[in-house]
């Protein structure tokens, strides 16, 4: 890895890890497109994520304290266990489950088979219609006047399914946010409370993810792809920096349009990957 790559990669993983668009997809693409790799190399693609993931952190930073207190309070008795907010840390525990047994039951091919570009074009397309999909039900129920629900809200059972539809997002070129709120728009919560709770439920999952993968480099030694520390210090600058901008500006966005340019976008990007790999312009194969 050299400076430029690392730099590269920084600001793609920042743009792409919060929109509906598959983070995955665009480090595959850009990684083997222009630098021969699938990415910089297992140090960097997690240590890069947690750049991003700290960017929710300080975005819902408030959020997130208030539920972890409210939480322990529940369990040590001073919270009643059905406040809002304790429920909240229950729930994102409980949705956390999903992606958590299928990443360990299926990590070898997500490391390996899954990352397949002819994969993560087809999984671009397919859940561009799926997110079309929900975002049209969520157009009719407001053009219906019918009351979308809050994450007030949010069952167990609802919990669970907004898991599972985040555990589809190990498939690269799905999208964790994009697979989530496509799932929440499906079971009739509003478009700014689908995208809220697919933030919160990412966050235990990314980190416990990013934090095994490190300690696997740093046990094995740091991969030759992913350059210096420095380098991958400051792409997870980058990615930190350029991520909160996204979730920031995704959160005003949302609150008052829908989801279809993201869906022409993918539709785009998956035509143009079918194309780069008929011609032979990109290796669909995983690289090292």
């Amino acid at each position: 890895m050299n400076w430029l790559e690392a730099i590269v990669l920084g600001v793609v993983q920042g743009l792409t890890e919060f929109l509906p668009i598959s983070s995955s997809a665009h480090q595959l693409l850009v990684g083997r497109i222009f630098f021969g790799n699938d990415g910089g190399g297992a140090a960097f693609t997690a240590i890069n994520q947690l750049g991003t993931e700290a960017a929710v952190l300080v975005y819902f930073w408030k959020d997130i304290v208030h539920i972890v207190k409210q939480w322990f309070g529940s369990l040590t008795g001073k919270v009643e266990k059905n406040d809002p907010d304790a429920r909240m840390g229950w729930l994102v525990i409980i949705g956390t489950i999903p992606i958590a047994l299928l990443g360990i039951l299926f990590k070898d091919a997500i490391e390996g088979t899954l990352r397949n570009l002819w994969i993560t074009a087809t999984m671009l397309l397919v859940f561009a219609l799926v997110i079309m999909v929900a975002d049209i039900q969520s157009d009719k129920r407001l053009e219906n006047k019918q009351t979308e629900k809050d994450l007030e809200h949010l069952s167990w059972a609802d919990g669970l399914k907004f898991g599972l539809f985040q555990a589809l997002a190990l498939i690269p070129g799905v999208s964790r946010s994009g697979g989530t709120i496509a799932g929440g728009l499906f079971m009739g919560y509003s478009r700014p409370a689908a995208t809220r709770y697919a933030f919160l439920l990412a966050i235990p999952a990314v980190l416990a993810s990013g934090a095994l993968q490190v300690v696997e480099v740093a046990s094995a030694g740091k991969d030759a792809d992913s350059g210096s520390w420095g380098m991958i210090g400051i792409a997870t600058v980058i990615a930190f920096g350029v991520g909160y901008a996204v979730i920031s500006w995704l959160m005003k966005y949302i609150s008052t349009h829908n989801f279809r340019p993201f869906v022409i976008y993918r539709i785009g990007l998956a035509l143009v990957i079918y194309v780069l790999l008929a011609t032979g312009v990109v290796d669909a194969a995983v690289h090292a």
